[in-house]
Parts: structure tokens; sequence; C-alpha cells
């Protein structure tokens, strides 16, 4: 079963760890520390399954908006819903921070992560030219509007889905 639980300083070897196997450009260690120290607005959470972390999302909430600014997975757990998950939860976690819209660059030769995107009700609205800098890719600009009403309706409703079929267990926070 999978929890979801709000990072702590503590999970920032495990999250280099993934972050190093999912990127040809990770973060610096130093900013990861710097995402984990709470600022206000900035939510960073891990996923675990039998205790060991598999996963983590971060994002920034401010001024009604959601910038979601990191999913990964250890490679192992890839394509198995957590990627999912995650990205569900951080969208619960950005309306309760009263974010009404979100959005998020990403890699258009990442096609999992476009699909899920897309699945969720995110739109392609435009495109950051040469935006990673490792390979010059330009950065495709997604983003999720009314988010509360969806929340409400069909994201809430695919959280449901994806409950029952892989089981979720909060985190006591």
């Amino acid at each position: 079963m999978l929890t979801i639980r709000p990072a702590v300083s503590t999970d920032l070897t495990d999250i280099m760890a993934i972050e190093n196997a999912s990127f040809p450009t990770p973060w610096k260690r130093e900013a990861m520390k710097d995402e984990l120290r709470g600022r206000k607005g900035t939510i960073y959470t891990v996923g675990e399954l039998e205790g060991k972390l598999i996963g983590y999302a971060g994002m920034w909430c401010y001024a009604g908006e959601a910038h979601i600014m990191n999913i990964a997975l250890a490679p192992e757990h890839r394509r198995c819903g957590f990627g999912e998950a995650l990205l569900l939860d951080l969208l619960r976690r950005a309306v309760d921070e009263r974010a009404d819209l979100a959005y998020l660059e990403v890699r258009p030769s990442n096609l999992a992560a476009v699909a899920l995107y897309r699945k969720l009700g995110f739109r392609a609205v435009g495109f950051r030219p040469s935006y990673y800098q490792d390979t010059g890719e330009d950065a495709m600009l997604m983003t999720l509007d009314g988010l509360r009403r969806r929340w409400a309706g069909a994201i809430a409703q695919r959280w449901g889905i994806w409950e029952r079929r892989h089981g979720y267990r909060p985190a006591v926070e």
C-alpha cells in the first residue's frame, strides 16, 4: 500500500537518488535541501511502499496558482500508477491552499508524463524555447484551470478510482 506524506529533511538522500536516476540534469543537492526547508507556499511530498521511499513530488503555491516543480519515481516503480497518485495528492493539496490554476513544464519527448497530465485534464498552452539547458529542448507549458471545481468532480473521481485499485493510506500530518 502506498503512503504519501510531507517530505522532511531526512528524506533528502533518497530524494536525490531518485532525482539523479530520473533527470539528465538533476537539481543540485543544496537546491533540493532548500526546497525541503518548508518555506511558506512550498510543498513537497514523498511516496513510500513498505517503508521505502519510491518517489517524490513538489510544488510552489502562491497567489491562487500551483506551480508543479517535480514529480519523480525510482525507475523500478515507474508506469505503475504511483506518479498519478503523487500528482493527484499535489492537486488536492493545491486546492487546500486555495489554488485554482495548476501549471508545469514538461519535455515534449517525455510521452508518459505528457499522457498522464492530459489524462488529468492538463492542456498544452505554449512552449518555453530552449528551456532544458542539457539538450536545448523546449518545454511544453501545460495548465489545469478551474482546479477547485475540477477537484469536486473529475479529479476527485480519478483519485477514488486510484485509491480503490491500488490502495492508499494518507500519512498522519
